[in-house]
């Protein structure tokens, strides 16, 4: 019987670890993902309410692989916070086998860093505070603010990418991205694009 060394893998992976632009070819998968993580009750969350029929953030859409397997995800959508534009982050889910080398922080990093060079100021999402506290986020950022349903409020956190940005923000908090109506694939890069 052959051992493998944990460390090994890790570095493995590591190498070959891409995070890249989520594409058409990649929906099936990346459902699939998200059914793992979260099961159908994911369509109940209050998040989905600001999500739904709605196009996710411009290249703010992004998928981990791992070679060819799909094994991360994560999007971020234009919401107004009150009267401040933000972005919702969310969902994120790492493919089970895989959660221990730290490939959501690295989704999550990625995305953040893209949304400062694109401008945005602010991100919100609902989360574990003790996961999403070290990259950031605050309950305090986001005390003003209402979602279009119930969650704990411990759980409803801001990020400043701009200083203030959320500096007392109140008001409830809407969907604001394009409306998807009909969806076709670009012939050149297979991504989803928005059709009138």
């Amino acid at each position: 019987m052959t051992y493998v060394c944990m460390q090994d893998f890790h570095a493995a992976a590591e190498l070959s670890l891409a995070i890249r632009d989520e594409t058409f070819a990649d929906i099936d998968a990346r459902e699939r993902l998200l059914d793992a993580a979260f099961g159908p009750a994911r369509f109940a969350k209050t998040c989905e309410r600001l999500r739904e029929g709605r196009a996710p953030a411009r290249r703010l859409a992004l998928v981990a692989c791992l070679g060819e397997r799909l094994v991360g995800t994560i999007r971020f959508w234009h919401i107004q916070a009150g009267d401040r534009p933000a972005l919702l982050l969310g969902p994120v889910a790492v493919n089970a086998e895989f959660r221990s080398l730290g490939i959501g922080r690295k989704l999550i990093a990625e995305g953040l860093f893209r949304a400062v060079q694109q401008g945005h100021k602010a991100v919100i999402l609902v989360g574990d505070a003790p996961y999403y506290n070290p990259l950031g986020f605050e309950r305090a950022l986001t005390r003003g603010l209402a979602l279009p349903g119930p969650v704990e409020e411990e759980r409803f956190l801001g990020l400043e990418l701009a200083t203030g940005a959320l500096a007392g923000a109140q008001g409830r908090v809407i969907a604001a991205g394009p409306r998807i109506s009909r969806v076709k694939i670009s012939e050149n890069t297979g991504a989803l694009r928005r059709a009138a």
